[in-house]
């Protein structure tokens, strides 16, 4: 089997737990003290409960966020000012290819390019400029499929059902 040093991983579909999946992978590198770059497109709130818990315990985790944080009734991330999202894509390419980290993850980069804030194009240029040694996590629903086939591993997150349609409102903890 190939022995690969660097990998793009695409974490999307309608689901909850894309975030979570690459914090998890974020938590278990953290373990192995890689260092570890978190771009968060269109969230900017420092009191959600994975930023506190990296400000609080996890030093080689550094996180960049952007954007304005708002979000839609139906729990999707709405549509930002690309400016923000252009900046904080600058800044998280500029750390990637310095090579300080050993992986980096672009949280809810798929809803900037499918917005049409961020081209795809200069997403896959950025992939292409990575170190050898740095794997890149891709997150957000509606992954382009030029994404896709750059990617070494895809997951997609089915919703199957979900707690909002019931009413009930994200929680501290579980949402944020």
């Amino acid at each position: 089997m190939k022995q690969v040093k660097d990998l793009v991983l695409v974490y999307t579909g309608n689901g909850k737990g894309k975030t979570t999946a690459a914090l998890g992978l974020a938590l278990r590198a953290s373990g192995h003290d890689k260092k570890i770059l978190l771009v968060q497109f269109k969230k900017c709130d420092p009191n959600y409960g994975e930023i506190r818990a990296i400000h609080k315990y996890l030093p080689n985790i550094k996180v960049i966020q952007t954007g304005r944080n708002r979000i839609s009734a139906d729990g999707v991330l709405v549509e930002d000012d690309g400016n923000l999202a252009w900046k904080g894509f600058l800044l998280g390419k500029e750390e990637l290819i310095s090579g300080k980290y050993d992986l980096v993850i672009f949280d809810e980069i798929n809803v900037a390019v499918d917005y049409g804030v961020l081209p795809v194009e200069e997403v896959l240029k950025m992939l292409s400029q990575r170190p050898s040694h740095v794997d890149i996590v891709l997150t957000g629903r509606n992954a382009h499929q030029e994404i896709i086939d750059a990617a070494d591993m895809v997951s997609e997150v089915k919703m199957i059902k979900h707690h909002y349609k019931a009413g009930i409102k994200a929680r501290e903890g579980m949402e944020f």
